[in-house]
């Protein structure tokens, strides 16, 4: 529920309507109050995909990441993939507890991930055999194919107990986190509390709420003193209230344009969705609009300063190419197109053998960001005679057009199986997944590759050779089956007495990534 708030509202009337004392909003050390985005329509159930972007917070996994992205063992004390890549054998600590008390074995491991497999939510473990628990301190997993993405499960999955485990526990969560559920109050807020079984460092912060309200209440909120941290869009960035920093965390919460690859020669997905565009479908198109967009000029623009060029799904993270990198060339991009043959008409837009280069560009309506991303992106096209009309659409429209015509995407993972997901031939028009039907044998070869690795780190020169091998790959530089413009910072109002520490480069929005190193957030005011 988003309820609107006035500048003349008090600071009890919308305390009270929260239901939340306005004794605990005054943040002492030991309580505070976040408005950093919606709950999860799923609840939170880590087999339905809680936890995915972040930690689940009420669940541990087998391991974690530090906030340079090394990994950190959790549930996990030791971790081994076999030779022929097919079994993870893993070794858990002992005194680990879910929040009723119970003892966390192998047996709910096992339990957590064959139940994954088969809830139908958001998760894909398609490849997982079978979880099998040998003792109560070690489990082994078997794939069906080598598969080095499936690790992304040990850092994301989190585990449930196989006794408590039910219809209603996406509303009653136990767990292994460093918190437990106090009280969820569907569309408004969720109070948790710590959770006294927790095996890892506890958090100063003995309880916190989070607030479920829309981006003019929850700044209204930080200007009342309302909470102590709250996420921020751009165009609200840069005036924080009396009390509060600015903290801005880089992420790989990227903004991209995707290319339908095939010419338009009337074919339909099977439910009759239009598939090609004449004009995206030639590669020079691609990559001159690659060369021709001006990825600082949006960032500025578009984001008010507030995020950083792409050039890739996952800039900045292991498993991306820096090479990869093209520098802003209109020249170069003109000359690319005439050299093809697109010639600039009276107009001052292109066409080559009747047909025109243009083709609507489209962004979900209701989302402000997106539409100056477009609006931005188009207007620097027109300069090397690219006509592309922003639309505002619904996701159902969006869906029916996206594999013909070019749509601004946003994606973002911590784990490699995303970019796979974007570009592996197989998967074309998968849901939202390849929407485009990017395909080339060269690029699936070194995901192959990197899937069959022995370990992540010794994957990740795979995936970039996917991207820019130094001749070819998906890339604006190679065959451009995209065009990634931006990353977003994720900007946050934090209280000038809680100190964050380290911040990970932060996923795609969705969840509560911040959170992931909550426990080492700090009060630092006396």
């Amino acid at each position: 529920m988003t309820m609107p708030i006035s500048g003349t509202l008090s600071l009890i009337a919308f305390s009270l309507s929260l239901g939340i004392s306005t004794t605990a909003l005054a943040a002492p050390k030991s309580e505070i109050v976040l408005a950093i985005g919606g709950e999860p329509d799923e609840g939170y159930d880590p087999l339905l995909g809680w936890g995915r972007y972040g930690h689940p917070l009420f669940q541990s996994t087998l391991l974690t990441r530090d906030a340079q992205m090394r990994t950190q063992p959790e549930l996990a004390k030791n971790w081994y993939l076999s030779e022929d890549r097919l079994t993870w054998t893993i070794e858990l600590r002992s005194d680990a507890k879910f929040s009723d008390g119970s003892p966390l074995t192998a047996r709910d491991v096992a339990f957590t991930f064959n139940h994954a497999k088969t809830a139908g939510g958001e998760l894909d473990l398609g490849v997982l055999e079978l979880a099998k628990a040998i003792d109560d301190t070690t489990v082994k997993i078997t794939l069906s194919q080598p598969w080095i993405a499936f690790s992304d499960f040990l850092f994301t999955l989190g585990i449930v107990p196989a006794d408590s485990y039910g219809p209603e526990y996406a509303r009653k969560p136990v767990g292994s986190g460093p918190y437990q559920m106090v009280s969820w109050t569907e569309g408004e807020q969720l109070i948790v509390k710590k959770n006294p079984y927790y095996f890892g460092k506890q958090s100063p912060f003995e309880r916190i709420t989070f607030l479920f309200t829309g981006e003019d209440t929850s700044l209204a909120a930080a200007h009342a003193g309302q909470v102590d941290v709250v996420s921020v869009p751009a165009t609200a960035a840069d005036a924080p209230p009396a009390g509060f920093k600015q903290i801005a965390v880089d992420s790989v919460d990227n903004r991209g344009m995707s290319f339908p690859m095939l010419p338009d020669e009337g074919k339909t997905t099977p439910t009759g969705n239009p598939i090609g565009n004449d004009v995206t479908s030639d590669l020079v198109i691609r990559q001159a609009i690659n060369l021709g967009v001006d990825r600082e000029q949006i960032v500025e623009v578009a984001l008010l300063g507030h995020g950083t060029p792409a050039y890739g799904p996952a800039d900045g993270l292991p498993w991306s190419n820096p090479e990869a990198a093209l520098s802003f060339d209109p020249q170069a991009a003109q000359a690319l197109l005439d050299g093809a043959g697109w010639a600039v008409g009276s107009d001052g837009i292109r066409s080559k053998d009747g047909i025109r280069a243009s083709f609507p560009l489209i962004f979900p309506a209701s989302d402000s960001t997106r539409q100056a991303i477009v609006v931005t992106t188009a207007e620097q096209l027109k300069a090397i005679g690219i006509e592309a009309v922003p639309q505002g659409k619904s996701w159902d429209d969006i869906e029916r057009q996206m594999h013909a015509n070019p749509v601004l995407f946003g994606w973002g993972s911590h784990s490699p199986q995303e970019v796979y997901s974007l570009y592996q031939s197989s998967v074309g028009g998968q849901g939202y997944y390849n929407p485009g039907f990017f395909s080339n044998p060269e690029v699936d070869e070194h995901f192959a590759s990197a899937q069959a690795s022995d370990s992540l780190e010794a994957s990740y020169p795979h995936w970039q050779a996917a991207e820019w091998d130094g001749k070819a790959g998906y890339s604006g530089k190679g065959l451009a089956g995209w065009a990634w413009l931006v990353n977003l910072d994720h900007i946050y109002y934090v209280n000038e007495c809680i100190d964050l520490g380290p911040t990970q480069i932060e996923p795609h929005g969705h969840g509560w990534p911040i959170t992931s190193l909550i426990q080492h957030w700090t009060w630092t005011c006396d």
